[in-house]
C-alpha cells in the first residue's frame, strides 16, 4: 500500500498555515507571568505592610526576621549588609520561586510565551537548533524535584498562618477565636497553593511512580491515586494558586494600610 510522503516545510518565525488565533494563548500567558512577576518583586522589595493583626503575607511566610509578632528570630538581624535595602520577603521567596519556575507545566508556558520555544504548534521558531535541557543553564530545571521538598514545607507553614488568622486580640489584650475575611483569604491561598503542590509532577513520581506495579502496595497506591487526581488539574491549580497568592498579599497589604476593612464573619 502506498503512502503520502508529506514534504517538510522551514517556516520562517511567525510563520504558520494556521488560520486560528493561534497567538492568544502565549499572549496571555507572558502578559499574565509578567505581571505577577513585576508584582510580586515589588511587594517583596517593599518590606512594609505585609501584616495586619493576626494575617500574614505568604510573600513573607515564614516571617524569619521583622518587627512584627511573626518574625520567628526577632528584628533585622545586625549581619545584614546596610548598603542593602532590608525585606524579609527576599530571604525566602527564592524557595517557591525556584519551585514555580523549574515546574514541568511552567517551563512549557514560559518556554512558549517568552522564548517562542516554539510559540505555537506548527508555527515558525526564531531558532533552527533544538539544544533541549541537556546544557547549561537549562539542565538546572531538573533541580525542580529538589525544590518540591522545600514547596512541601512551605505548604504546612502556610497552613500554620490560617491557624494564627482564627485568634484576634480584643480589647481586653487576649486573645479570642474569630474568622475574618482575612482568615478566609488565607486559607484559600493554602487550599490553592496545597492542590497545586500535592498535584506536581515529581511527587506523583516520588509516591508511586518508581514502581512497576501498585497493586500490592494499597497505601501507595491510594496516595498515587490522590496526586494523580490533582495532577489531572496542574495547569489549573498553576494558575488559580498563582493569581491567588498575589491578591492575597495584596488584600493583607490594602487592610494595613487602610485601605481595606476587614469585616469580621465571626
Amino acid at each position: 500500500m502506498a503512502q503520502a510522503a508529506w514534504p517538510l516545510v522551514e517556516r520562517k518565525f511567525g510563520q504558520t498555515s494556521r488560520r486560528d488565533a493561534w497567538w492568544v494563548q502565549p499572549l496571555l500567558t507572558f502578559l499574565g507571568l509578567s505581571a505577577f512577576v513585576l508584582y510580586s518583586t515589588w511587594a517583596a522589595f517593599q518590606g512594609e505592610h505585609y501584616e495586619f493583626g493576626p494575617y500574614l503575607s505568604p510573600f513573607y511566610s515564614p516571617l524569619l526576621f521583622g518587627d512584627g509578632p511573626h518574625a520567628w528570630f526577632g528584628p533585622k538581624p545586625l549581619w545584614w549588609p546596610g548598603a542593602l535595602p532590608f525585606s524579609a520577603a527576599l530571604l525566602i521567596l527564592w524557595a517557591p520561586g525556584g519551585f514555580r519556575f523549574t515546574c514541568y507545566y511552567y517551563r512549557g508556558a514560559y518556554y512558549k510565551a517568552f522564548w517562542a520555544d516554539p510559540v505555537s504548534c506548527a508555527v515558525g521558531e526564531p531558532r533552527k537548533t533544538y539544544l533541549g535541557e541537556k546544557t547549561f543553564p537549562l539542565v538546572m530545571q531538573n533541580i525542580h524535584r529538589y525544590f518540591l521538598y522545600l514547596a512541601l514545607i512551605f505548604i504546612f507553614i502556610l497552613a500554620y498562618d490560617v491557624w494564627k488568622a482564627l485568634w484576634f486580640t480584643g480589647p481586653d489584650g487576649i486573645e479570642h477565636f474569630g474568622i475574618g475575611i482575612g482568615t478566609l483569604v488565607l486559607a484559600t491561598n493554602t487550599v490553592l497553593l496545597g492542590s497545586y503542590t500535592f498535584g506536581c509532577h515529581s511527587l506523583r513520581h516520588l509516591v508511586g511512580g518508581v514502581f512497576d506495579l501498585l497493586s500490592g502496595k494499597p497505601i501507595r497506591k491510594k496516595a498515587y491515586d490522590c496526586v494523580s487526581c490533582l495532577n489531572r488539574r496542574h495547569m489549573l491549580w498553576a494558575w488559580m494558586s498563582l493569581f491567588w497568592v498575589g491578591f492575597t498579599d495584596l488584600y493583607v497589604r490594602l487592610c494595613s494600610m487602610g485601605v481595606w476593612t476587614d469585616w469580621r464573619i465571626l
